[in-house]
């Protein structure tokens, strides 16, 4: 059992809200995923497609209802998401959700939401590099002077770049959408180096597996962030729903279902150091 399971053990049934019952009267499970979240969340022919997708199907299955999942756009700020996806609703009409995934496991985020609860932790990330068959990826990265490096906009790698080494490869930075497509750029010839997230530059090599594209087997120096663990959020009220699904997510972690559902989109499925707490 998991720390937040043994904690859920304590509580009294009567300060449990009835938000999975609810669900389970509807018949269907509302689950907020990222939009163009590539290999988590992003629209595929006409439908939402996935890791998260997979497991927020996986969780309807498990409840017995039908899963309703809704892509929303990231916001400016995480607290921004939380409100409009999970405790009351988007202000253009956007329905909150039952639960949201995707949601970084945090100790000291969680001690700012209010509104929410933060449970099952599902994965542990962490920031890498992938580069072209001509860059020496294992070198360090202010020997990339000059050459193009491909980084998500207003992100940490694209921070990490800008500032790295004084500021030397602040010229060289190649900004795009996203991480995915950031280290794809590599793969096309159109950047000679990345900095993303592992799975997305598993996802990328695995979907451009002739490429030729390195993933960099030594950690960034000075990198910002040392990796964090991939959580879900409910509302407040909805803790019995949250418990649940952390109960499917440890026996999906136990039995392979967990790292099946991770190699499907070339993934590999790091538990989250949370979720290893007993």
């Amino acid at each position: 059992m998991t720390a937040a399971g043994a904690l859920a053990a304590l509580r009294p049934a009567a300060l449990w809200a009835a938000p999975l019952d609810k669900v389970k009267a509807l018949g269907v499970l509302r689950v907020g995923l990222y939009n163009d979240n590539r290999p988590w969340s992003w629209e595929q022919d006409g439908k939402p497609a996935g890791i998260d997708a997979d497991l927020a199907r996986a969780i309807a299955e498990a409840l017995g209802v039908r899963a309703d999942i809704a892509l929303f756009t990231a916001d400016e700020e995480l607290s921004d998401d939380l409100r409009n996806v999970v405790w009351r609703g988007g202000l253009l009409g956007f329905q909150a959700c039952d639960v949201m995934l995707h949601v970084p496991f945090d100790r000291q985020l969680m001690a700012q939401e209010d509104n929410v609860t933060f449970l099952a932790p599902y994965y542990r990330e962490s920031f890498g590099a992938a580069c072209g068959e001509t860059t020496d990826c294992e070198a360090m990265p202010v020997r990339w002077k000059g050459r193009r490096i491909a980084a998500e906009l207003d992100s940490i790698p694209d921070f990490y770049l800008l500032g790295h080494a004084g500021g030397a490869l602040a010229k060289d930075v190649v900004h795009l959408p996203t991480g995915y497509q950031a280290v794809s750029a590599v793969g096309r010839r159109e950047a000679d180096a990345a900095v993303a997230t592992t799975a997305q530059i598993e996802a990328a090599m695995h979907d451009a597996p002739d490429a030729g594209i390195l993933h960099r087997k030594g950690f960034l120096p000075a990198m910002l962030s040392p990796g964090w663990d991939i959580g879900i959020a409910v509302k407040e009220n909805s803790r019995n729903l949250g418990f649940a699904i952390e109960e499917l997510f440890a026996a999906m972690a136990k039995d392979g279902r967990m790292k099946a559902t991770f190699a499907k989109y070339g993934v590999g499925w790091r538990p989250a150091l949370a979720s290893q707490t007993t």
